[in-house]
């Protein structure tokens, strides 16, 4: 597994995360030995990486993870990171220091430490990224100890750039991925230029872009796949990255072609790619069962894909998905 040094935290981390919303809720049940078994898969393959948030599961995805560590003794040898903001109203007035506070302490309990190794304001409104209030606060639990470190997760190109240029800001997330590709244009050159680590969600497009869905696919009832196509719970862009699931299913058909001509599996490939874009720190799948866990892993390890094979990823996001999607985030 390769490794970087994620943006302005200082802290090394494996190349492929793991995202571990579905271990909280919105991708179906997962019980807790299925939790168990996919965190223990992860890093035996050398994830170090791990991303969460106070709202999966109402902070059931961050009591998990604190268990796994405390009963596999890895504190100290991963990294995690979680999020904060979005079991409240998305107003701005919302984002104050008593409400940091507040959330902080949360997550420090669920999670079993005093001092969080990241934090990230969880998709928060636009005004957020104006306000100089919100990062000198974040600033302060800094100088606490409260949290190591801060970060931004964004939904658009423009928050992402508002971030970076927030000489506080340690990583931005963001999705990125083979139907997403707005970020290559400034986001990924702004990071690089000011050291900010960029983490890349929904990096199979909620797994379009494993090649393993066709056009008569269902999802559980309880599945954001089924009930929030219409963006009706959350930003839609955070289900299939926003691309219509039937186009999706046939431009995966295309992507996974591709992969195959390189001798590979196509999630394993879609997140090579991603890992090997210049700009990239890490990336996070999420994984609901051994076997995802373990193939997601094995793409940290992926040969240069190569220029041609960048190409031949425009060519089909510029033919297929670009119109639908580019200038919406």
């Amino acid at each position: 597994m390769d490794t970087r040094t994620l943006g302005r935290t200082g802290r090394t981390v494996s190349v492929i995360g793991l995202g571990t919303w579905q271990l909280g809720a919105d991708w179906g049940s997962v019980d807790d030995g299925d939790a168990r078994a996919v965190l223990d898969a992860s890093f035996a393959a050398g994830v170090t990486m791990y991303d969460t948030a106070d709202a999966y599961g109402d902070g059931r995805s961050e009591q998990r993870i604190a268990s796994w560590l405390d009963a596999q003794g890895l504190r100290g040898q991963v990294f995690v990171a979680t999020k904060i903001g979005r079991r409240v109203p998305q107003l701005a007035a919302n984002y104050s220091m008593t409400n940091f506070r507040a959330w902080i302490d949360r997550s420090r309990t669920n999670l079993g430490t005093d001092t969080l190794d990241l934090v990230q304001l969880h998709c928060p409104p636009d005004e957020v990224y104006a306000s100089d209030e919100v990062f000198d606060g974040l600033d302060t639990l800094v100088a606490e100890q409260a949290i190591a470190a801060y970060g931004v997760s964004v939904e658009t190109a423009e928050q992402a750039l508002a971030a970076i240029a927030r000489p506080g800001v340690a990583t931005v997330q963001i999705v990125l991925n083979a139907f997403r590709l707005k970020p290559l244009d400034a986001v990924l050159p702004a990071a690089q230029e000011a050291g900010v680590g960029i983490i890349a969600r929904v990096p199979l497009a909620s797994g379009l872009l494993s090649g393993r869905y066709d056009h008569d696919t269902t999802f559980a009832a309880d599945d954001h796949r089924s009930y929030n196509r219409d963006g009706s719970s959350f930003d839609v862009g955070e289900t299939f990255a926003g691309v219509d699931f039937d186009e999706g299913v046939e431009a995966a058909r295309e992507f996974s072609a591709l992969a195959r001509e390189h001798g590979l599996e196509p999630a394993a490939t879609a997140l090579a790619w991603l890992a090997q874009l210049p700009g990239v720190t890490t990336v996070i799948p999420g994984a609901r069962n051994v076997g995802q866990a373990q193939g997601n892993a094995a793409a940290g390890s992926v040969a240069p894909l190569g220029d041609a094979f960048t190409a031949a990823v425009r060519d089909l996001y510029d033919r297929r998905i670009r119109g639908s999607v580019h200038n919406r985030w």
